[in-house]
C-alpha cells in the first residue's frame, strides 16, 4: 500500500512540475495553444497531416507560435516573411541544427545534417569546396547525369510497356549518380551491394516519417528499454556505414595525394593536410558525411521523380504539352542538356510545379537558435527548437493562386516565359538549405525530359481516377504506390 502512495504522489509531483515549467515558458514564448501536463499539443495535432495543424494554429496565434511536443517546446514559423527573416535575414540565429536521441545515436553530432557548431562549419565548407572541385553544379557533372538518364532508359525498355512499380528503377539512377561522386563508381543495377544501398536508404526513410518514430522524439526514454521499429534503423545505418568504412580502407590503400579520384579521396588528402583539424577529419566523420551525402543525393530526388510521373500520368494534357516541347527543342536524335533548358519554359515550369506540389519536406528539417534572440518581440532562447513550415511557403495563395491544383501556370508569365519566385523553397533555404541544390535541380530537368523524350506513361486506370494525396505527410510526402506501362515512342 505504501508502495501505491509513493508511486501516485511521484507522478502527482510530475504533473505539478511539468505544469510549473510549461507555465513559466509560456510566459515568454511566443503564444500557442494550450498545452497538457507530459504529453503537450500532441491531441490538438493532425500528427498524419501536421501542416493541416499548422494552418489552423496560424489562423488563430499568427505566423510565429508555440507548440509542445511532449514536455518540448517549439516555435514554429508559419508563412513566407517569417521563415525568411528567420532563415535569412536572422541566418546565423537559426542556423543550428535540432537533433533528436534518436539522431544522435546515428550521428553522433558528425557529418553534416545533423551536426552543429564547428563540426557543421568545417563539414559543410569542405563538402561544398569539394562537390563543387567533382564539378557538381557544372557542366563538367552533366555528362555523368546524362550517361545515367540513358541507363534509366534502358531499365525501362526492359519493362517492354507492362505494367509496373517504378520505384526500385527511379531510386537506381540517382543513387548511381551520387555513388560515382563519392566512390567513382557506377553500379549495375542488379549489384548486390547496390541493391543493399538502396533497400537500406529507401526502409529508413519510410521508418522515419512512421507514427512509431514521432512517438520517440517525443518520449526518448522509449528508445533504450522497448523493441521496436528503431532498432531496424539502427542496424540499416550500421550495415550502410560498414560499406562506406570499408571503400574508404580501399581508398586509403590506393591513394594519390597528387590525383584524387572522388570525395572519400579529397578527405583523406585534407585529413593528411589540416593539421588544425585533425581531430575533425576522422574516420568516423567521413563515414556519417558520406552517409548524410548518400541519402539526400538518392531519397529526395527518387521520391520526387516518383511522385512526378504520377502527377504527370494524373494530368495527361500536360504530359503532351512537355512532349511538344521537347520534340520541337531537343528532337529525338540527341540527349537532353541543360542548355536545352532555357529554351523550354514550359518544361521548367512543369518540373517546378512538381516540386512545389510535392512539397517534399513539409516541415523542414528541424532547426535550433544558436544564442538568445529577440524575434518578432519575443524572446527565443538558445537551444529553442524551431520548425520553419515550408508547406506554408510554397503553398502560399497570393503567390501560387489555387495552391491545392497542380497548374505549371503558377510559374510561368502571361507571355508563356518562365517565372522565378522567391517562395520556391523546396530546398530550404539560408545557411542550412541543402548542399545539393544544383545536382537535384539538373538530375530533375535530364531525368524528366529524357524519360518523356523516349516514352508515354500509361495509367492502369482512368487519369482521373488516380489519387495524388501523399500516403504520409511528416518528415517526408511520400507518394502512394502505383504502377504504369512505360511505352516506347
Amino acid at each position: 500500500m505504501d508502495l501505491v502512495v509513493i508511486l501516485v504522489l511521484s507522478v502527482f509531483c510530475l504533473l505539478l512540475l511539468s505544469l510549473w515549467r510549461q507555465s513559466s515558458e509560456r510566459q515568454k514564448l511566443p503564444p500557442g495553444p494550450t498545452p497538457l501536463p507530459i504529453i503537450g499539443n500532441i491531441l490538438q495535432i493532425n500528427t498524419k497531416d501536421i501542416n493541416k495543424s499548422f494552418t489552423h494554429f496560424s489562423k488563430v496565434y499568427g505566423p510565429v507560435f508555440t507548440l509542445y511536443f511532449g514536455m518540448k517546446p517549439t516555435v514554429v514559423l508559419y508563412g513566407y516573411e517569417a521563415v525568411k527573416e528567420a532563415l535569412i535575414d536572422c541566418g546565423e540565429e537559426f542556423s543550428g541544427r535540432d537533433v533528436s536521441p534518436m539522431t544522435e545515436k546515428i550521428h553522433k553530432n558528425l557529418g553534416i545534417t545533423f551536426s552543429n557548431g564547428k563540426v557543421w562549419k568545417v563539414m559543410r565548407r569542405f563538402s561544398l569546396m569539394t562537390l563543387r572541385n567533382l564539378g557538381v553544379g557544372k557542366r563538367s557533372i552533366e555528362g555523368c547525369v546524362q550517361e545515367e538518364s540513358q541507363s534509366l532508359v534502358e531499365e525501362l525498355k526492359k519493362t517492354k510497356g507492362s505494367p509496373c512499380d517504378p520505384t526500385f528503377i527511379l531510386n537506381c539512377a540517382p543513387c548511381n549518380v551520387i555513388c560515382s561522386i563519392i566512390f567513382q563508381k557506377h553500379f549495375d543495377y542488379k549489384d548486390q551491394d547496390f541493391l543493399t544501398l538502396i533497400e537500406k536508404f529507401s526502409e529508413n526513410v519510410k521508418i522515419q516519417s512512421s507514427r512509431q518514430i514521432q512517438i520517440l522524439d517525443v518520449f526518448p526514454a522509449l528508445i533504450d528499454y522497448f523493441p521496436g521499429i528503431h532498432n531496424r534503423v539502427l542496424k540499416n545505418f550500421s550495415q550502410v556505414n560498414s560499406y562506406i568504412l570499408k571503400e574508404a580502407k580501399e581508398h586509403q590503400e590506393s591513394l594519390d595525394m597528387n590525383n584524387p579520384r572522388d570525395f572519400i579521396d579529397f578527405f583523406l588528402i585534407q585529413r593528411e593536410q589540416d593539421k588544425n583539424n585533425q581531430d575533425l577529419f576522422t574516420l568516423d566523420n567521413l563515414v556519417i558525411t558520406v552517409s548524410d551525402l548518400l541519402v539526400a543525393g538518392t531519397e529526395t530526388t527518387s521520391i520526387t521523380l516518383r511522385y512526378g510521373l504520377l502527377l504527370l500520368m494524373k494530368h495527361p494534357h500536360i504530359t503532351a504539352k512537355v512532349q511538344k516541347e521537347i520534340n520541337h527543342v531537343i528532337g529525338r536524335h540527341r540527349s537532353p542538356c541543360m542548355q536545352d533548358r532555357s529554351q523550354m519554359p514550359y518544361t521548367d515550369a512543369v518540373i517546378h510545379e512538381i516540386q512545389r506540389y510535392v512539397d517534399l519536406i513539409p516541415s523542414n528539417v528541424p532547426h535550433v537558435v544558436t544564442c538568445d534572440i529577440k524575434f518578432r518581440n519575443y524572446l527565443i532562447p538558445k537551444g529553442m527548437t524551431i520548425l520553419p513550415s515550408l508547406t506554408s511557403v510554397l503553398y502560399d495563395s497570393k503567390e501560387f493562386p489555387n495552391p491545392e491544383v497542380f497548374d505549371p501556370g503558377h510559374f510561368l508569365d502571361k507571355s508563356g516565359n518562365f517565372k522565378r519566385s522567391d517562395y520556391f523553397m523546396p530546398f530550404s533555404s539560408g545557411k542550412r538549405m541543402c548542399m545539393g541544390e544544383g545536382l537535384a535541380r539538373m538530375e530533375l530537368f535530364l531525368f524528366f525530359t529524357t524519360i518523356l523524350q523516349n516514352f508515354n506513361l500509361k495509367s492502369l486506370v482512368d487519369p482521373k481516377d488516380l489519387d495524388t494525396t501523399p500516403v504520409v505527410k511528416r518528415v517526408v510526402s511520400m507518394p502512394p504506390k502505383y504502377q504504369l506501362c512505360f511505352i516506347p515512342v
